[in-house]
């Protein structure tokens, strides 16, 4: 595991020497810029907006910019030399069940790792005391110039770090609900159930992103000098003419949708062994028509 972070996760009077690695990965497609005629790869440059000079990495520090525009250099040195008790300790504060957390505060997962034989005792004791009490613990610590908000709880076998965003980063969801008064009928409500019901339980391992496919099928055909996969069909424009019947065919597609696997099957199976009777049948006829020449010779 790469580490991100290493320092101390204090519990109470006990300090347990952890690393921080990414407890997530992703397959986000990257693309480059090109320059259209020849291909050419698009470079960036750094540039003075005073001078117009190209600037490299050595030439290049940190200001903070005040409400009245001033600029004030602050070196890595400095931030380095900040009085912060969290820049090398998670120091636990206090606990809070984890299903009373809202999940718009929650934001990026790491592992906690010990980083030595030593520190096995201690942190197996805080994540077997986690997962039986089913709360989590509540810290802070400084990483890549920022603190961070952080919730720890037992997952599995190891102790997983959720940071959160601060409670004053998190806008209010007022205007993103309906405006006026929206009613909906009790039969509206059952039929909406019903859907639920008939779509079934998620299993979030059988998801995959179709996108990254699409883009690898897309640059695999361009390589080989074949037509690239055509576009399926879209979806709706999501207008609602009529809720109800809106409902009741999404039922039926939902529960169509459950069933045509196993018509699709037994048809398949059909289709087989009609396959298999006509082949033996015509086998037959092959030897009688064979039996027959050789008599008749």
């Amino acid at each position: 595991m790469r580490s991100v972070w290493s320092g101390n996760l204090a519990f109470g009077l006990v300090s347990i020497p952890v690393k921080l690695g990414s407890a997530v990965s992703s397959h986000k497609i990257g693309f480059r810029q090109v320059h259209r005629t020849d291909n050419g790869r698009v470079r960036y440059q750094k540039i003075c907006e005073l001078d117009e000079q190209v600037l490299s990495a050595a030439d290049i520090s940190r200001a903070y910019e005040t409400p009245d525009e001033q600029l004030v250099e602050v070196s890595d040195a400095d931030l380095k030399a900040l009085p912060l008790p969290t820049a090398k300790t998670i120091e636990v504060t206090g606990f809070l069940d984890t299903d009373s957390v809202d999940m718009m505060q929650l934001d990026t997962p790491y592992f906690l790792a010990p980083t030595s034989p030593a520190a096995n005792k201690p942190y197996v004791l805080m994540r077997d005391a986690l997962a039986r009490s089913g709360k989590g613990a509540v810290g802070k610590f400084a990483m890549r110039n920022s603190e961070h908000l952080a919730l720890i709880r037992a997952h599995d076998d190891v102790l997983l770090l959720q940071t959160l965003r601060w409670p004053d980063e998190l806008n209010s969801p007022a205007e993103a609900a309906p405006k006026g008064s929206v009613k909906i009928s009790e039969s509206e409500l059952k039929m909406a159930d019903t859907l639920i019901d008939a779509l079934g339980e998620a299993d979030l391992s059988s998801y995959h992103d179709e996108y990254a496919q699409a883009v690898e099928s897309l640059v695999t055909a361009r390589l080989e000098g074949a037509e690239p996969p055509a576009a399926g069909e879209s979806g709706g424009d999501g207008t609602v003419v009529d809720l109800m019947a809106a409902l009741r065919a999404s039922v039926d597609q939902a529960k169509g949708g459950r069933g045509s696997g196993a018509k699709k099957s037994a048809a398949k199976s059909g289709t087989a062994k009609k396959a298999a009777a006509k082949k033996t049948a015509a086998k037959k006829t092959a030897a009688k028509k064979t039996g027959s020449s050789r008599k008749a010779s």
